[in-house]
């Protein structure tokens, strides 16, 4: 494949990349959604919001692209609200719900406002509620057991008559524990029944759309979260599911697009990839709607490294109701998770530590540290994350490849089998 206009340097293929296993962090464009952008680019790129041909074209573009990401969510067009990406979409679920809620406060309301989250949320979720604090609002930060996994009843401990709203995820980005939302709507419904009223429930969703079924209507979610560059599609667009009669305040204001929740002209190439990719995840769905493939890749990397390398440890659940088919987190004692990720990436392996907007950071992971982790296990951990573009051959080589690099590391560390390494 080659760049135009000539000279420009030929593209690297796939193949000649390496063994991809960072999807959580952003995912390879499908070639079909390669080819949506590039139409939106130079033949539909009128505005969408012009009269005439080219702006008529581009609405129509914007339409089928809404259409698109609303079938694949089981919703209807009219409530899709496209962003510039999940972090948007979770900003403006978060502080759509506090502003609103702020302006048509009820008149006798003068406690403090109470919203609820875990302490394992993705930054874009865990720093809004901070704000929030900030603002005088009151917050709790749900802990989570040594697995990830959230017990439903610290939520029905939390829930108060003045709690406007919650925040959780569906899937975990560093461990892929799957939140157990059957349960979390069952508490809120018991809520409603005792209140006659109950919170709104956000859900950030990003690292389950296009892996697992996502139908937020039949858990009685009311915002859900979605990214491109998670799903095949690209990067700098994403969506925000809200329920019909929820109401958000905006955070962009100007010429009243997306339903006067989202100002500004729609980003017509990244809607036409993301709709493009919301179709192509359907379509993998309904072929394996369990993630079955996903779940056998994942299973066999864990079982090479397992029987293969000692002393390694994995984190989060393995029942596959309670874990996401495409995540893997595991630590290996006698390394660190930034050492090996570099050794790896040099012999064409590549993987993360974790949350790719915390790679740079020298913070421990939150996630793992909120599941009560040793600053060894969090050091020494690494997250492989697989997409349907994976194949068994790529896991195991790379099985192999982890395998060489971490005796080579912990051969320079000392590290034995049962001995701890302070790294």
């Amino acid at each position: 494949m080659t760049l135009t206009p000539a000279g420009v340097e030929s593209l690297v293929r796939p193949a000649e990349i390496g063994i991809y296993l960072d999807n959580s962090a952003t995912t390879r464009p499908d070639p079909t959604v390669i080819e949506a952008v590039r139409r939106a680019l130079e033949v539909e790129y009128g505005n969408p919001s012009s009269v005439h041909r080219l702006g008529t074209a581009a609405r129509r573009l914007l339409d089928e692209s809404r259409r698109a990401v609303a079938e694949l969510l089981g919703v209807a067009p009219e409530e899709i609200i496209f962003t510039s990406g999940a972090t948007e979409a979770n900003n403006l679920a978060i502080f759509g719900l506090a502003r609103q809620w702020r302006s048509h406060r009820p008149p006798k309301d003068l406690g403090r406002p109470h919203a609820i989250t875990t302490a394992v949320e993705h930054p874009s979720v865990l720093e809004p509620f901070r704000r929030l604090q900030e603002e005088g609002w009151e917050v709790t930060f749900l802990p989570v057991n040594r697995h990830g996994q959230l017990d439903p009843e610290h939520l029905s401990d939390a829930l108060r008559p003045e709690t406007v709203f919650i925040s959780t995820m569906w899937v975990n980005n560093e461990t892929g524990v799957i939140m157990p939302l059957s349960a979390i709507y069952e508490r809120l419904n018991r809520w409603q029944e005792r209140f006659g009223r109950r919170p709104l429930w956000h859900v950030d969703a990003v690292q389950a759309v296009g892996k697992l079924p996502t139908r937020p209507r039949d858990l009685g979610i009311d915002l859900l979260s979605l990214s491109g560059h998670k799903m095949h599609g690209p990067k700098g667009v994403g969506a925000l599911y809200v329920r019909r009669g929820v109401q958000l305040s905006p955070m962009l204001l100007g010429g009243g697009q997306e339903g006067g929740v989202r100002s500004g002209t729609e980003n017509i190439p990244g809607i036409a990839g993301l709709g493009a990719a919301c179709q192509l995840a359907a379509r993998r769905l309904a072929g394996d709607p369990e993630g079955l493939h996903l779940r056998k890749l994942r299973d066999t990397l864990w079982r090479l490294i397992e029987e293969r390398i000692p002393g390694v440890i994995r984190h989060g659940p393995t029942a596959p109701d309670m874990s996401a088919p495409h995540i893997l987190n595991v630590s290996f004692p006698g390394t660190k998770g930034e050492v090996l990720v570099r050794y790896l990436s040099e012999r064409g392996v590549f993987v993360a530590t974790g949350s790719a907007c915390h790679s740079r950071r020298p913070e421990p992971s939150h996630v793992l540290t909120a599941m009560g982790l040793s600053l060894d296990e969090v050091g020494s951990s690494i997250r492989f994350s697989l997409s349907w573009e994976n194949a068994e051959e790529e896991i195991v080589q790379a099985a192999a490849i982890l395998k060489e690099v971490v005796a080579e590391i912990r051969e320079l560390t000392g590290w034995k089998p049962g001995r701890s390494t302070d790294l």
